[in-house]
């Protein structure tokens, strides 16, 4: 199954929610309702003392009509002479009640204020005044959705330096230990050479997790015992990587909460000794995002960006949620790359972000 499969099958939850509510706000146009016909004039009353008439002969029956040929668009669409044409879909002018309609709908799929305010004043643009059907609004928010997410589809960048740091980072349960895994086993199936540093020191689940995956995709996990300085383990990974030649090494570190000052502060320390290593390092700062957060990780954004430096976001757990538009608006306030999306906990549930895909998806077209 392609990628783009398991996307729109995955998305359910998203994309229901986003077609029902298109559905519903064109649906929410009152009828035209016909008058009602005028009553039938009634018959005149038959005297009583009239003598009764013979029986008159029954009239012949009606030749019947020769039967109708279709016409030339009939021919063309395989439509029959008498059989009744579909019903017409349900239309609503697009005018300021149907416009504050789409942005209430918008906000409620999580694309926040200011995007669904955006986004539904782009999609006015040209139409206002103009009877939309449902299946046309829907394209014409993909398309708007398309646009705003161009921008920000671009893969993780390779460079020519050796090691290529990617720092990962995110708040716990982001899926930060099972996108390394996936990433480094993408990567070394391209034929890069792949080291680990399993920077969370604190928790041995996450160490033994990025152990097999590790195992997995061929790739060398370095450890540090438990509760050591993950800044120390960051160093001695990029001498080792430097030594060995590799191409990528890849350091998870572990989940924090963006309003915890203390480890925040020693996220910057794992930077601050990076940068002793290498000026330039880390190449890449990935920050993990889980979708069922909804619109809480746009204040994640923003305190990891100032700690951190973050350069290109992956966004995960978006099979299980309804919040998948939240994705909109990180690309809408930030800009910032999006890498990668997570679809499922299999070594192909993550790939590369595509707009269109995901636009299409997400409206459920």
């Amino acid at each position: 199954m392609s990628f783009l499969s398991k996307l729109r099958e995955r998305l359910t939850k998203s994309s229901s929610r986003i077609s029902a509510g298109l559905d519903e706000v064109v649906s929410e146009a009152r009828p035209d309702i016909p008058p009602a016909p005028a009553p039938a004039p009634l018959a005149a009353p038959a005297r009583a003392m009239a003598e009764p008439s013979p029986p008159a002969a029954p009239p012949a029956a009606p030749a019947a009509p020769p039967a109708a040929r279709p016409g030339l668009m009939g021919r063309l669409f395989g439509r029959e002479p008498g059989r009744e044409a579909a019903p017409p879909e349900p239309r609503r002018e697009l005018d300021d009640a149907m416009l504050e309609d789409l942005e209430d709908m918008l906000i409620a799929a999580d694309l926040g204020t200011d995007t669904a305010l955006r986004v539904t004043a782009n999609i006015a643009e040209g139409r206002m005044g103009r009877r939309i059907s449902a299946p046309e609004l829907k394209q014409a928010l993909a398309d708007e959705i398309e646009r705003i997410m161009s921008a920000v589809a671009r893969p993780l960048p390779l460079y020519p330096k050796k090691p290529q740091v990617v720092l990962v980072v995110g708040v716990n349960g982001s899926g930060k230990t099972t996108t390394i895994g996936k990433l480094a086993s993408q990567f070394r199936a391209a034929g890069k050479s792949v080291v680990i540093a399993a920077g969370d020191t604190f928790r041995a689940a996450a160490v033994e997790q990025l152990q097999v995956w590790g195992q997995r995709a061929g790739v060398p996990v370095m450890v540090a015992p438990q509760g050591s300085d993950p800044a120390s383990l960051a160093w001695d990974a990029m001498a080792r990587a430097e030594a060995e030649g590799a191409d990528l090494l890849m350091i998870d570190t572990a989940g924090r909460l963006q309003n915890r000052a203390d480890l925040m502060e020693e996220l910057a320390k794992i930077v601050r000794v990076i940068r002793k290593k290498d000026p330039s390092a880390p190449h890449n700062t990935l920050l993990v995002l889980d979708a069922t957060t909804g619109q809480n990780a746009l204040s994640q954004v923003e305190t990891f960006r100032k700690l951190a430096d973050v350069s290109g976001l992956v966004m995960t757990k978006l099979d299980g949620t309804a919040r998948g538009g939240v994705l909109v608006a990180l690309a809408d306030r930030f800009g910032l790359p999006i890498h990668a999306i997570g679809v499922g906990e299999q070594i192909d549930d993550l790939d590369a972000f595509d707009a269109r895909e995901f636009a299409q998806a997400l409206v459920g077209l």
